[in-house]
C-alpha cells in the first residue's frame, strides 16, 4: 500500500502579524468598484461625468486618427448615458491573449486597448486602455453595439460581467460605435448630472478637433446642444475673450508638427492682469500644466524680448521682459497630440514628456516670430502691455520682498492677530479665515488649539481680478493670508511649503458672507491655484438657523432645510433664532455645529473644469456689468450673489 501522507499542521497565527494571508488579490473588475476613486477621482457628480468623457475619449481619439467626425452623447430619462459615434466601431473578431471578442476584452480587462504600441492610433486620450472597462465596472448595466463590417454586433454586461456572448443582431449600412451605460448606484449616492458642466467640456473638446460635430441631448429636461468649430482653438481663445477687452483683434494661431507631435497654440492678450493658460495632452485637459506648458512660456519670453530689443521698443540699457511681464492679460491654448504622453498622477494632471519642451519651444519660436513680423501694429500693442506690467511689477517687488524676505517667511514671525495652533505637522493643522474679529473672536474661544488655527480678517478684501500686483500686494488681508500660509504666491508659490494641511473659509451665511467667500476664492484661483488644486482648500457650512422645540434642539443650514423641518415637526411651540453673522453664536456653538471634525460638514473646493472657472470669477469679479448682469439673473434661484 502506498505510504499515507501525513496531515498538514496547522499554526496558529498571532494577533497583529502581517503575512501572504492577508494579502488580497482582486481581479480588475472588484479592483475598480472596491476603490473607484483610484480610477475617476470620485465618486459624486465629478465621478459622474468623469464616465461621461471616458467613453467620449474613445470617439475622440478615432476623430483624431480621421475616422471620425460626429459624435452624440444622450442623458437619458432613466439616468443611463448613451454615446454614439461614426467611428470605425470597436474590432469584433476574437483576441489571440483572451480568446474572446476585442470588443469583450476592451470592455472588462484593464489596460486593454488600441491605445498602446501606436499602430491603430497615433495619438489617444482617456486612461489608456482602462477607461472602458471601468465605465463599465462602475456601471449597473451597460450595453455596446458596434457596427461594423456590414453587421450590428450586440453585447450587454452588468456590473462588468457579460451576460452572453457577442451577437449580431443585424445589418449595417454604416460604422460606428454605441455605448449605453447606467452608473451604479452601489458606487454612486446620487446619480445627478449638470448639463452645463458636461456641455463645456464637450466644447472644450470640438474646439480641440477642429471639424468634428459634437451634440449633447438631455431627454429629461429637453435640452440640446451641438458645437462644431471649423477654427479650433482659435475659436477657443474668442470665446474665453468674448466678455473682455481684447489688446489686438484677431487671436495668434500657431500651429506645426515636430517629430512625430502635434503642435498648436493659440494666444491673445487682454487687458487684464491675470494670466488664463490652458493646456492639453490629446485633449485631456492638464491642469497643473507640464512641459507643454513649460516649452510655450520659455519661447514666449524668448520671442517678445527678441522682438521688442530688434525694434527699439526696449532700449538697450533697459531690462529684459520677466515672463510674469509677457503673461499678464494673456489668454492662451497650448493643445499638444503625441504617441507616448506620460501623465503625472492617474488623473492625468500634468505632462512630464521631457521632449514636448523643446517641441513646443521650436513651435512657437518660429511661429510667434513670424507673426510678430508680418503683424506689426499687433506686435507694438502686445510689447506695450508686456512693458506696462514690467512697470508695474517693479512697484509690486518691493511689496512682494516685504512678504517674502521680511515678513515672517525667513525670520519665522507670523502674523499678530494670527491665533495660532500647537501640532507642528503640516498635515495635522487647519487654519480658518474668519470674517470679522467678532467671529474671529468666538473661533479662537471655541477652537481646539491643538489642531486648529484662527486669522480674522477685517472687512472685504481686495477684489484682485481688478487690481495690479502692486495694489494686490499693498493690501494688508492679503499680505496677512500669504505669511500666514507661507507658501508665498503665483511663480514663488511651492506647496511643500504650506502650514496647514486644511485652509477652511469662514464667513457668515448670508449676502455680504458670500461675497467676501468670493473675494477669497477669487484671490486663491488667481495666486494659489495649486492650494486648490491640491486639495487643501475648504468651505465652512455655519448653521442658518437654530430650531428649539420639545423634540430637541435642530441646527438648519438653509431655508429649504427649515422648511422641511418645521413641515414634519409635531411640536406645538417652536423657537426659531436665524444667525446672521457667525458672531452671534457662543463659543460653543461654533465649536459643535461649525468646527468639530465629528459633527461639522467642510465643503473641499475644486476645479473641475478651469475654463469654465476662470470665465466665472471673471464675469463676477471683472469690470464688465452686461455679462455679470446677465450671469446673475440666470442663476439667481441656484445662488446668493451681491457683486
Amino acid at each position: 500500500m502506498p505510504d499515507t501522507p501525513a496531515p498538514k499542521k496547522t499554526r496558529k497565527r498571532n494577533a497583529g502579524e502581517y503575512t501572504a494571508e492577508d494579502i488580497q488579490v482582486l481581479g480588475g473588475r472588484e479592483a475598480v468598484r472596491r476603490r473607484p476613486g483610484m480610477y475617476i477621482g470620485s465618486t459624486d457628480q465629478r465621478g459622474l461625468h468623469h464616465l461621461i468623457y471616458e467613453i467620449v475619449y474613445n470617439s475622440i481619439d478615432e476623430a483624431m486618427a480621421g475616422c471620425c467626425d460626429r459624435i452624440v452623447v444622450t442623458i437619458k430619462a432613466d439616468k443611463s448615458v448613451r454615446v454614439t459615434d461614426n467611428g470605425r466601431g470597436i474590432p469584433v473578431d476574437i483576441h489571440p491573449t483572451t480568446k474572446v471578442s476585442a470588443l469583450e476584452t476592451v470592455m472588462t480587462v484593464l489596460h486593454a486597448g488600441a491605445k498602446f504600441g501606436g499602430k491603430t492610433y497615433t495619438v489617444s486620450g482617456g486612461l489608456h486602455g482602462v477607461g472602458a472597462s471601468v465605465v463599465n465596472a462602475l456601471s449597473e448595466w451597460c450595453a455596446v453595439d458596434i457596427k461594423r463590417d456590414g453587421k450590428i454586433h450586440h453585447q450587454e454586461y452588468k456590473r462588468g460581467v457579460p451576460q452572453g456572448p457577442l451577437q449580431i443582431i443585424g445589418k449595417a449600412n454604416e460604422t460606428g460605435s454605441i455605448t449605453t451605460f447606467l452608473p451604479d448606484t452601489e458606487i454612486f449616492s446620487e446619480i445627478s448630472y449638470d448639463f452645463d458642466t458636461v456641455s463645456e467640456r464637450l466644447r472644450e473638446m470640438a474646439y480641440l478637433n477642429k471639424g468634428v460635430e459634437i451634440t449633447i441631448i438631455d431627454e429629461e429636461n429637453d435640452q440640446e446642444r451641438t458645437f462644431y468649430f471649423e477654427g479650433g482653438i482659435t475659436g477657443f481663445v474668442r470665446h474665453l475673450h468674448r466678455n473682455r477687452l481684447v489688446r489686438h483683434p484677431s487671436p495668434v494661431y500657431i500651429s506645426k508638427s515636430v517629430n512625430s507631435t502635434q503642435v498648436e497654440v493659440a494666444l491673445q492678450y487682454n487687458d487684464g492682469f491675470s494670466e488664463s493658460a490652458f493646456s492639453f495632452a490629446n485633449c485631456v485637459n492638464t491642469v497643473d500644466g507640464g512641459t507643454h506648458l513649460t516649452g510655450f512660456r520659455s519661447a514666449l519670453t524668448r520671442v517678445l524680448n527678441d522682438y521688442a530689443k530688434k525694434n527699439k521698443l526696449l532700449k538697450d540699457d533697459e531690462p529684459n521682459l520677466t515672463g510674469e511681464d509677457v503673461r499678464e492679460g494673456l489668454t492662451a491654448i497650448i493643445s499638444v497630440k503625441l504617441s507616448e504622453p506620460q501623465f503625472e498622477g492617474q488623473t492625468k494632471g500634468k505632462l512630464g514628456n521631457i521632449e514636448v519642451k523643446s517641441q513646443v519651444e521650436s513651435a512657437v519660436n518660429e511661429g510667434l516670430a513670424l507673426y510678430l513680423e508680418e503683424h506689426p501694429d499687433d506686435a507694438k500693442k502686445i510689447i506695450e502691455k508686456c512693458t506696462t506690467a514690467a512697470k508695474a511689477r517693479e512697484a509690486a517687488r518691493k511689496a512682494r520682498d516685504l512678504i517674502i524676505r521680511k515678513s515672517g517667511l525667513e525670520t519665522g514671525t507670523l502674523p499678530g492677530k494670527l491665533a495660532d495652533c500647537s501640532e507642528r505637522d503640516p498635515a495635522q493643522c487647519e487654519l480658518y479665515l474668519v470674517e470679522g474679529d467678532s467671529a474671529g473672536g468666538s473661533a479662537k474661544q471655541g477652537r481646539n488649539r491643538r489642531f486648529q488655527a484662527i486669522l480674522p480678517l477685517r472687512g472685504k478684501i481686495l477684489n484682485v481680478e481688478k487690481a495690479p500686483p502692486d495694489k494686490m500686494l499693498a493690501n494688508n488681508e492679503i499680505r496677512t493670508i500669504i505669511t500666514a500660509l507661507g507658501t508665498s504666491i503665483d511663480e514663488e508659490f511651492d506647496v511643500s511649503r504650506l502650514r496647514y494641511g486644511k485652509v477652511i473659509l469662514m464667513t457668515d451665511a448670508d449676502v455680504d458672507g458670500s461675497h467676501i467667500r468670493t473675494l477669497l476664492l477669487t484671490f486663491f484661483f488667481r495666486h494659489m491655484m495649486e492650494l486648490i488644486s491640491a486639495g487643501h482648500l475648504f468651505i465652512a457650512q455655519p448653521p442658518l438657523y437654530r430650531i428649539k422645540s420639545s423634540e430637541g434642539l435642530k441646527w438648519v443650514y438653509s431655508d429649504q432645510e427649515k422648511d422641511e423641518v418645521l413641515k414634519n415637526s409635531t411640536a406645538r411651540k417652536t423657537e426659531i433664532q436665524r444667525y446672521k453673522g457667525l458672531g452671534e453664536m457662543t463659543a460653543e456653538q461654533l465649536w459643535e455645529t461649525t468646527m468639530n471634525p465629528a459633527t461639522r460638514t467642510i465643503l473641499e473646493v475644486n476645479i473641475e473644469d478651469a475654463t469654465k472657472t476662470d470665465e466665472i470669477f471673471h464675469i463676477l469679479m471683472g469690470d464688465e456689468v452686461p455679462p455679470r448682469k446677465a450671469f446673475i439673473q440666470a442663476h439667481a434661484k441656484s445662488a446668493t450673489l451681491d457683486i
